[in-house]
């Protein structure tokens, strides 16, 4: 017992601390700002259970983190967890609806900061007038994520082993997945107004373009590396996978950001209770890395990518049609607890001896 609490403690203790700094924080906030107990316990009654949904909502999220973190040496991976969750918790749970609505509506930081604090109603309306290029751009990188894993040659191991054989064929087919996403993109925005398919499309193909820099400067690193390692130097870098993290993070908090609206229109609350869940999801990786427990679980790094899929193609969709995060997070939850399932029934009938990376 003892043993497991000291494990659990190694991986989250620093997220319980952090947890306890932002009910406080809230609880303060809470009292300024109502006055009353029952206000104050209000507020922080929903920093609780947006940080719960954004765990819940995020547990693919850290497999694929913990996915591209295991190639990474363990400097950046400590880079990942601290420089990388002032990204993730200031960068996207503040800055971000921050600076949608600063450009939206022409305003300064300090008048958009105003606004937030003292018309949220306001300051909600126009976060979520921006849905639908947020939906463009954050669905097709997500979308392009999860192709990219299935669009392998190399690729053999199969959890869905019909289909996933057959997507690895188009692997030979350079840019197959970016052909697909493209006409998905634009068969979308058929279905929208002009303006609102013009915004979509522009979205959508930055989306694509990002993903494409990304992947590009991480062959450009590491193409540097193996030069230098010809060489005889020793280089241990993790930038390219450093970068691509925080960006596949990004994406992932954009659907989080504009739900939270559903429970608050207050910014400091949304980005207390998002904040926590954020923390969460960086130990979840790394708990994940140090485990090694994708070698342990065959297939659930295929769950996690195929739930990237269908949250990108949600994603996508809802510039058309609203679709409830409880339905998007049911989605993932059962994709990953099946995935997780097939692994544990693959280890029971081959046996431990079988190496479940092979």
């Amino acid at each position: 017992m003892n043993g497991a609490m000291n494990s659990f403690l190694r991986f989250y203790g620093f997220s319980l601390v952090f947890t306890v700094v932002c009910l406080a924080l809230a609880g303060w906030y809470g009292w300024y700002a109502t006055g009353t107990i029952a206000g104050t316990a209000q507020i922080l009654w929903i920093v609780a259970i947006l940080s719960v949904l954004e765990i819940s909502l995020s547990f693919d999220n850290a497999v694929v983190n913990a996915s591209v973190l295991k190639e990474m040496d363990e400097v950046w991976q400590k880079r990942f967890l601290t420089w990388g969750i002032a990204f993730a918790v200031f960068g996207m749970r503040v800055v971000f609806p921050l600076a949608i609505v600063a450009i939206a509506a022409g305003l300064g930081p300090l008048e958009t900061v105003n606004l937030s604090l003292n018309n949220p109603q306001e300051y909600e309306r126009i976060v979520s007038s921006a849905h639908v290029g947020i939906a463009g751009f954050g669905g097709a990188f997500l979308s392009m994520v999860g192709l990219k894993f299935f669009f392998d040659m190399d690729k053999d191991v199969h959890w869905i082993r019909s289909l996933e054989e057959w997507l690895s064929r188009f692997g030979a087919l350079p840019a197959a997945e970016i052909a697909l996403l493209l006409l998905t993109i634009w068969g979308i925005s058929t279905l929208l107004p002009d303006a609102e398919a013009l915004t979509f499309l522009i979205s959508g193909i930055l989306g694509l373009v990002t993903f494409i820099a990304v992947e590009g400067i991480n062959t450009i690193l590491e193409l540097k590396e193996e030069a230098a390692k010809l060489q005889g130097a020793v280089v241990r870098s993790g930038l390219g996978g450093f970068l691509y993290l925080n960006v596949l993070d990004a994406s992932f908090s954009f659907d989080g950001v504009i739900g939270a609206f559903a429970l608050s229109n207050n910014m400091v609350v949304i980005a207390l209770g998002l904040s926590i869940g954020a923390m969460f999801v960086r130990s979840m990786t790394i708990h994940l890395v140090r485990k090694g427990t994708l070698a342990q679980y065959r297939f659930l790094e295929h769950g996690a990518f195929w739930a990237i899929i269908a949250l990108g193609l949600i994603m996508l969709f809802s510039a058309k049609v609203h679709i409830p995060e409880t339905i998007t997070g049911l989605i993932g939850a059962v994709l990953i607890g099946l995935s997780l399932y097939w692994s544990v029934r693959f280890n029971r009938k081959h046996g431990a001896e079988l190496d479940p990376t092979a």
